[in-house]
């Protein structure tokens, strides 16, 4: 063993719990959704990305285990060797209308969705601009790029975005990325200004909406949809880890011809096994009941007005928005910390408490996520325990 790996290793991680910022996750005994348990003890899970209340559906539950009885494990294979099954051509069309796209592809996972599209489609000839605040899949994807220029716009500041774009006449191509959902501000890109935008200047747009689908909009189709541009976007990557179904998957939805390319070159394709057979008939169950049953995401949305309602009430000021992300702002990474594990110990309450290298210094966060199957008891419970422990919270205050 290489003693010195193992030293500086050691050593890392004990100024990770010297300074409070040590990761500690907790471990489930029970399925996912709002309540749940913690090595035996119940707890009221409000840091999930299982929107809506699917994870543990019977019928997402049944057409996973069907999947499973009828197809077997995995796929073994990566998609053009012998890793294209049946489910997976019906989940892909499934997921294009469900976005308004021509085509879509599946991964496993949307940070591959992600590399795929961003990789496959950047050259030397392209140049990149990328929203400051992207989620850390598209910032890899962009870095690991080949594009000639990379640049990182301020968040959603399009006046710069338009400076930038106006500067690169010699480029042959130019990719717009952006989050449609932004996971730790809960705020949404300004599709339709980013559409315009985007066609002065014969930029791609591409977008992942993996915290917006299942969630934006009338009937869940994303943020697309919320914002009346649905199928006006280029490039739409998306998760099945989160609302729809909330087991793991991502895709790229697009015109035919670019999810045909991708199928043909992008290399999470080409060299990682294909979406388990199983999980692709989950998440497809999981669209049909989207599709279906609206009304769990007008739950959802109400829910989520509710909770920033009431922590304002409370004196607590969550960042604005219309997202099923509330996060609060705390200061320094230690108390985000430790107001997480005070309300997991004390309250029984999980909400994760998000710091720096995840967020920028000084700007730690607890961040709550609402779910379509909580009840008004469960939410008055959430903001009860953060007002508890704002209370006795040993340094500083979340109050405004």
């Amino acid at each position: 063993m290489n003693e010195g790996l193992i030293a500086t290793s050691a050593a890392a991680l004990k100024a990770m719990a010297d300074n409070g910022t040590l990761k500690v996750p907790p471990v489930l005994d029970a399925p996912q959704g709002p309540l749940s348990r913690v090595r035996g003890q119940d707890v009221l899970v409000a840091c999930s990305n299982d929107y809506l209340g699917l994870a543990a559906d019977p019928r997402v539950i049944a057409a996973t285990v069907d999947g499973l009885q009828r197809y077997g494990a995995g796929t073994a294979s990566v998609r053009f060797i012998c890793g294209t099954f049946t489910p997976h051509l019906e989940l892909e069309a499934d997921l294009a209308d469900l976005v308004g796209a021509e085509a879509a592809l599946t991964f496993v996972s949307c940070w591959d969705a992600n590399a795929a599209a961003i990789t496959t489609l950047a050259d030397a000839n392209t140049v990149v601009l990328s929203d400051a605040l992207n989620h850390a899949s598209i910032i890899d994807a962009v870095r690991g790029s080949r594009a000639g220029r990379k640049v990182v716009y301020p968040h959603v500041d399009l006046t710069v975005l338009d400076e930038a774009l106006s500067g690169l006449g010699e480029w042959n191509r130019r990719i717009v990325v952006t989050d449609g959902v932004f996971s730790m501000e809960g705020d949404v890109a300004p599709l339709p200004d980013l559409i315009e935008l985007c066609r002065r200047h014969n930029a791609i747009l591409l977008v992942d909406d993996s915290h917006g689908i299942g969630v934006m909009g009338a009937e869940g189709r994303g943020t697309p949809s919320a914002q009346g541009v649905l199928g006006d976007i280029d490039v739409l990557t998306g998760t099945l880890g989160k609302a729809l179904g909330g087991a793991a998957g991502g895709y790229v939805a697009a015109p035919a011809e670019v999810v045909e390319l991708l199928s043909q070159v992008a290399r999470p394709s080409l060299f990682s096994n294909a979406l388990p057979v199983p999980t692709a008939c989950g998440a497809r169950e999981a669209v049909r009941i989207l599709r279906a049953e609206p009304q769990r995401v007008a739950r959802l949305q109400q829910l989520a007005s509710d909770l920033r309602g009431g922590l304002r009430e409370a004196g607590l000021s969550p960042l604005p928005g219309d997202t099923a992300i509330v996060p609060i702002i705390v200061g320094e990474t230690a108390r985000a910390g430790q107001m997480s594990r005070e309300l997991r110990e004390q309250h029984r309450v999980l909400v994760t408490g998000f710091g720096h290298p995840v967020v920028p210094e000084g700007t730690a966060r607890l961040r709550l996520q609402a779910n379509a199957a909580m009840s008004e008891a469960n939410v008055a419970q959430l903001i009860s325990a953060l007002e508890a422990v704002d209370a006795t919270a040993s340094t500083g205050s979340v109050r405004r």
